[in-house]
């Protein structure tokens, strides 16, 4: 189902570098809008506390109080409005970039590409999950006291909560078959990746890669962005670009010099794509290390 654009909700993040954000909302007004209509491609999750009220997602109402907690899918076009006079939640919104690894592997094919493309779905309202609710308590104390290692705690609460929701409350559009097929590819495409990873400096064309996959190009592109999530270019350059991370983090290397040591011709090209995927030119990504 087409969402329209002009409810696209733009999400910044707080940190940049660590896409996740918990809101603490209060209301003490029946019938107030909570938040209009709108969708993202983050996945979001409402936890009340206390009070009641109703949230809409895809035209389906569903009324929640103390304890229950709604679970938005990427694209879930929601609204909601309170019913009581006393009402408090939390907002938890996701980048599930934040979970991708940075080589495909059994978890990046089996379970966080297919939930970023939705092929995964989870049920909207859930009653009464103490395990969810312990871990998203945990999650929310860490993220505000911000103690050393706070980020890998965080990212471990988020791994046990997919768990959860994959296990009780998941609807996966794949058979098996179709997951045996994905771990049967994900082996044939072993290669491709650990070439691109070795070789990522060099000139890498699809006719190369799809060669050491012996496949047309045409089913290897397909095939490669079923897997990766990504088409052969954009899952590249994310590499080049993490490679260059941290490069400006750990060398002394002028941009230009970075740019052509990870495999970037055109230092334009470069100051666009790194933006592209860090949402900062690759000179305040340097400064903000050094600050």
């Amino acid at each position: 189902m087409e969402r329209p654009l002009s409810l696209q909700e733009p999400m910044d993040m707080p940190d940049r570098f660590f896409p996740i954000k918990v809101h603490h909302c209060v209301t003490k007004e029946y019938g107030r809008t909570l938040f209009t209509h709108h969708w993202h491609d983050h996945i979001e999750i409402l936890y009340f506390t206390k009070g009641s009220a109703l949230v809409e997602i895809n035209s389906v109402p569903y009324e929640v109080g103390e304890g229950d907690l709604v679970v938005l899918n990427a694209k879930d076009l929601h609204f909601g409005v309170s019913q009581c006079d006393d009402l408090i939640y939390y907002a938890m919104i996701v980048d599930i970039n934040l979970l991708h690894s940075h080589s495909v592997d059994a978890i990046e094919t089996k379970f966080i590409t297919p939930i970023s493309q939705n092929q995964i779905l989870f049920e909207s309202k859930i009653c009464g999950d103490k395990k969810i609710v312990s871990c998203i308590s945990s999650l929310i104390q860490e993220l505000n006291h911000q103690e050393l290692g706070y980020e890998l705690s965080i990212k471990s609460y988020l791994y046990r909560i997919l768990t959860i929701l994959l296990r009780r409350y998941g609807t996966n559009k794949m058979s098996t078959e179709d997951d045996q097929l994905r771990l049967k590819n994900l082996e044939r495409f072993t290669p491709v990746f650990q070439y691109i990873e070795e070789h990522y400096q060099e000139d890498l064309t699809v006719d190369l890669l799809s060669g050491l996959a012996g496949l047309s190009r045409f089913h290897f592109s397909r095939l490669f962005k079923e897997l990766a999530g990504r088409t052969v270019t954009d899952y590249i350059n994310a590499l080049r670009i993490n490679k260059s991370e941290y490069l400006l983090r750990n060398s002394h290397l002028n941009i230009s010099e970075i740019a052509l040591s990870t495999g970037f011709k055109d230092i334009y090209y470069f100051s666009r794509s790194f933006k592209k995927y860090k949402h900062v030119s690759p000179s305040e990504m340097r400064r903000s290390f050094h600050e």
